[in-house]
């Protein structure tokens, strides 16, 4: 599933591709399931003609400031993606939509899983889904003091607390599970019983992995090799970490969780 890295990568290669160019034509797949809340043609209607200002990113969520409301939106969902290409090269599969601009530039969003949403919002920070979440990781992360008033009124588990889109906006799975073992604590403490100290490693380690994952345009090969997300995998029998701790693997919040009790407490 794409995560804050991958979607902000994704966002700064649409910007370099598409700021300041006029959309000239629109491309739309039938998929009412994918465009929620408008139709396809309606969503088409709405962009054409019209010139890119900025791409946006809150999350795992975003959008295209164009030079008329309302403004497109996009999330990725389980395998959601852009693709970013010249006049002549042939469309990817899967795709929603196509757009070609000034300059023979054109982007498509594709999604085999159809788990992704397009969206139409006259003001998208202001409207759901955006309106509903939490703090950007990246962008806008809290300092250590008011993060740890944040976690002193959550109980439940600190790798669900993390996961809380409404306070965590572009924290999913790995990324927890990362950041909890970079910073040596248990995923199933309560997020009220981590201490002042706890929580500034913990805020430390978020911010480090994050901008470390967007330094590298969210290329796994490239992550540091110490890091729990090379072996963090598909619940294998016996893995360890590269330092050669013992991984366990469990359901915290719902979610299949990775972690190193000798190293986590």
């Amino acid at each position: 599933m794409p995560e804050l890295p991958e979607v902000e990568t994704a966002r700064r290669r649409a910007e370099h591709q598409l700021k300041g160019r006029r959309i000239v034509s629109v491309r739309v797949a039938p998929d009412p399931l994918v465009f929620e809340g408008i139709s396809p043609s309606r969503f088409a209607t709405a962009l054409r003609a019209r010139r890119v200002v900025a791409v946006r990113r809150r999350g795992k969520h975003l959008w295209m400031e164009l030079d008329r409301r309302p403004f497109p939106m996009f999330h990725f969902g389980m395998s959601g993606a852009f693709a970013l290409y010249r006049d002549g090269d042939p469309r990817p599969r899967f795709w929603k939509v196509e757009l070609a601009a000034e300059g023979g530039r054109r982007l498509t969003f594709t999604d085999p899983r159809r788990l992704g949403r397009v969206r139409l919002r006259r003001n998208p920070e202001h409207e759901a889904p955006l309106a509903k979440l939490g703090f950007d990781v990246l962008d806008d992360l809290p300092d250590a003091p008011a993060l740890a008033a944040i976690l002193s009124r959550h109980g439940a588990p600190v790798k669900a607390v993390l996961l809380d889109q409404s306070l965590f906006a572009g924290v999913g799975n790995w990324i927890a599970d990362e950041v909890l073992y970079q910073a040596g604590l248990d995923p199933r403490r309560p997020a009220s019983s981590l201490s002042r100290e706890e929580v500034g490693q913990l805020r430390l380690r978020l911010r480090d992995v994050v901008r470390r994952a967007v330094a590298v345009n969210a290329d796994s090969a490239r992550f540091p090799r110490t890091w729990l997300f090379h072996r963090r995998w598909g619940r294998k029998e016996g893995a360890h970490t590269a330092r050669g701790e013992p991984i366990v693997h469990l359901t915290v919040g719902g979610r299949t969780t990775a972690w190193v009790p000798s190293r986590q407490r």
